[in-house]
């Protein structure tokens, strides 16, 4: 069974309809002093921004789309597979100058136990907990934003089935049917709980490195964006350096230096991160063999993407894909593997 993956806007609503210009939030989850929401803006670049101020501590997931992040401290234009940080009292505007729509899975925290999870972590208190405004999509966490892209594909299957279900008339099976979803609700709970605590820590050991980028080109950084929507639109298409730096209208050199000052990885970083981070969660979504999927990302063969894979994972897919079998992780919708499925268990891994 293929479940489909991709973070685009307002697409993985599953769905629910948001007006042009319009923010969408949905609870996915929430315990003592955190909570976790699925976000849909749909504002493009005719509707115009407004300031808000975070009341708590937040590390939003860019799941799809792209938007301007604005505050005092500067601007930061967020990708997918970046993470947006707030802290409490600080002002910010997001835009839309250069596409419409963005998605993000929001986490908020509670001052007090923000600070409890950066103790725990060792990661040395501030006045403010980040020093920047972005984490770009770096290795260390394409496990958690797979993870959590795994998570609230689930969550839109579990609303689906219940939105699609009928109750039943016996009273008996109602009572059943009741425990089996508070069940179901419990073991979201704590996956998102994992998630967020891993999250927050990470993010701070991650963010404080470096504060935010300054001085960029708004004319370039218009150019870049329509890339990045053109990537991740189709990760898995042949994208060259050339063919991007002329469709963005700049030259090879001035291209390379841009998106990188922009999203923190080069264009072909960028490029092998998103199809992976994709691969990584169809394999915890679907049964499909780790060949075909290999293949539908983009990569010529096996051996390269298991190679890559790795790189980025510190472990094989099959692996990957049994411990997130084993962890309990995307099992909604999830198939059993096929013989075929089975005898490619058994090629090496490369």
């Amino acid at each position: 069974m293929k479940i489909a993956v991709e973070c685009e806007p307002l697409a993985a609503g599953r769905g629910r309809s948001v007006a042009p210009g319009y923010l969408a939030r949905r609870e996915l989850a929430y315990g003592n002093d955190w909570s976790v929401w699925d976000v849909i803006c749909s504002g493009g670049p005719h509707n115009r921004g407004f300031e808000e101020q975070h009341s708590q501590v937040c590390i939003a997931i860019v799941v799809g789309g792209s938007f301007q992040y604005r505050s005092s401290a500067g601007r930061e234009l967020m990708t997918p597979g970046s993470l947006l940080l707030g802290s409490p009292g600080q002002y910010f505007e997001c835009g839309h100058e250069h596409g419409m729509g963005d998605h993000c899975i929001s986490f908020a925290y509670e001052p007090r136990y923000f600070d409890e999870v950066a103790t725990e972590a060792g990661v040395p208190s501030r006045s403010a907990p980040f020093a920047a405004l972005r984490v770009p999509p770096v290795r260390e966490l394409s496990r958690l934003v797979a993870r959590a892209c795994a998570a609230l594909a689930e969550s839109n299957c579990r609303a689906s089935v219940r939105n699609s279900s009928v109750v039943a008339s016996k009273s008996g099976k109602r009572a059943r049917n009741q425990l089996e979803r508070r069940k179901v609700s419990t073991a979201s709970v704590t996956e998102w709980e994992a998630i967020g605590l891993e999250l927050a820590a990470q993010s701070l050991e991650i963010a404080n490195r470096g504060g935010p980028n300054e001085g960029r080109s708004l004319a370039a950084e218009a150019r870049v964006t329509r890339i990045i929507r053109l990537i991740e639109a189709r990760p898995d298409s042949n994208h060259d350096l050339g063919a991007l730096a002329g469709e963005a209208k700049l030259s090879r050199y001035h291209f390379l230096r841009v998106f990188q000052q922009l999203t923190g990885l080069t264009p072909h970083r960028y490029i092998v991160r998103a199809r992976l981070r994709r691969a990584a969660t169809r394999l915890m979504l679907e049964s499909a063999r780790v060949l075909d999927i290999a293949l539908d990302s983009g990569f010529g063969d096996v051996s390269n993407f298991n190679h890559a894979f790795y790189a980025e994972f510190r472990v094989s897919p099959r692996s990957f894909r049994k411990n997130a079998r084993l962890g309990g992780v995307a099992q909604c919708g999830l198939a059993a593997a096929t013989k075929a499925d089975k005898r490619d268990a058994l090629a090496p891994l490369g």
